[in-house]
């Protein structure tokens, strides 16, 4: 790794760990409250998921969606507000190669991902125990998703315009498509139609694939959550590269 490409990432790691609050404290007590909310409230009704208890058979999903969201916003914010502020051209023309601007900016929402997710485990864990069922198929499963996203946060940023742009693709397309997941329940719970439509939605496997690594059960083969998000993340970073390589929407 390359000076300059370290100086990056260091900057871009010290800038979201000046931001304890809203880097760690917000997910901790969000994820207290889902499991207030959801693991004592319903799982006192549900008990068990496919022999799972319901508190444990929600980890994954509030995980998935912390990792990925966090890896996303971390991107997306720190590279919207350097062009916000023009000083993304100074970035431009330093001696980086575009493939290591891209790196630094995408470790750096990943290494935030992963401490996010991290930290809600952790928190989930004095709720429903850390054993872990398939540890590196998890870690894999979940290192990838931070990637995928990360890059697709750098593409948003440059394509963003306003801050609600940026903010879009969180609100009206992660949360509800993890929400609708199966982060709450087993898909086999659902009537035919919702079903189909759970099984239709790519999100569903990549939380099914991490509640197989941590839990040790799931609704689809765990080899589709990864094949799915070896695409997606291969083709997120094909774009966001091709996006920086040409300049699109950074060079006045």
């Amino acid at each position: 790794m390359g000076l300059g490409l370290r100086t990056l990432l260091a900057k871009e790691v010290r800038r979201f760990l000046r931001v304890p609050g809203q880097t760690l404290l917000s997910p901790l007590v969000t994820t207290t409250l889902y499991f207030v909310v959801f693991g004592w409230s319903l799982g006192a009704r549900l008990q068990e998921v496919e022999g799972v208890p319901y508190a444990r058979f929600i980890v994954p999903g509030l995980v998935t969606l912390g990792v990925v969201t966090n890896a996303y916003l971390n991107s997306a914010s720190s590279l919207f507000v350097m062009k916000l502020q023009g000083t993304v051209v100074d970035l431009l023309v330093t001696p980086l190669s575009h493939a290591e601007v891209l790196a630094g900016f995408v470790a750096a929402a990943v290494l935030r991902g992963l401490l996010v997710g991290a930290v809600m485990w952790l928190v989930a864990g004095a709720f429903s125990g850390f054993h872990v069922a398939h540890p590196a198929f998890a870690v894999l499963l979940v290192l990838l998703a931070a990637v995928a996203f990360a890059a697709l946060g750098v593409m948003t940023a440059i394509w963003a315009a306003t801050f609600e742009q940026v903010n879009f693709f969180p609100t009206f397309v992660i949360t509800p498509l993890t929400f609708l997941g199966g982060v709450f329940y087993s898909v086999r719970m659902l009537p035919p139609g919702l079903r189909t439509l759970t099984l239709a939605n790519p999100v569903f496997y990549l939380v099914d694939g991490v509640r197989w690594g941590l839990v040790g059960i799931s609704d689809a083969s765990p080899l589709a959550g990864l094949a799915i998000l070896v695409v997606l993340a291969a083709a997120a970073l094909a774009g966001a590269y091709t996006m920086l390589a040409t300049g699109y929407k950074l060079r006045g």
